[in-house]
């Protein structure tokens, strides 16, 4: 299973999410086709544009729990002073990632921030 992990800022639109998954996609050689999932916080479970680009993907949307987000928060390669302050994990991206993508899920790499949106790739550990 491959999720992309997605934070963003309130009020993104959907072109910007959709545009900061296919960056992330291409930063790790890899098609949208390759995507099982979208995931997200939350806290972030009212924000259309993610809801969006799942549809227009025709991929289903991971709300994690704020339990399993900090559970795969301390897996996440970056840190954001902010997202900790309001999300309490360094990367909504990332940490939404890894938790969708179970629990001996790997991110590909960093994530990757095109504007208000951020991305990160995760691979579950019996895919790896």
């Amino acid at each position: 299973m491959m999720v992309a992990g997605i934070g963003s800022r309130k009020g993104v639109s959907a072109r910007d999410v959709l545009a900061v998954i296919e960056t992330a996609l291409e930063a790790h050689g890899l098609a949208m086709t390759a995507l099982s999932a979208l995931a997200t916080a939350s806290l972030k479970q009212n924000e259309r544009a993610i809801f969006s680009a799942g549809r227009e993907l025709a991929l289903p949307v991971i709300i994690v729990e704020d339990d399993a987000l900090k559970a795969a928060s301390s897996r996440a390669i970056s840190r954001s002073s902010l997202s900790q302050a309001h999300a309490g994990t360094p990367s909504v991206s990332e940490a939404s990632a890894l938790a969708a993508a179970g629990k001996d899920a790997k991110l590909l790499g960093p994530r990757i921030v095109l504007g208000p949106v951020t991305c990160a790739i995760a691979i579950s550990g019996d895919a790896a």
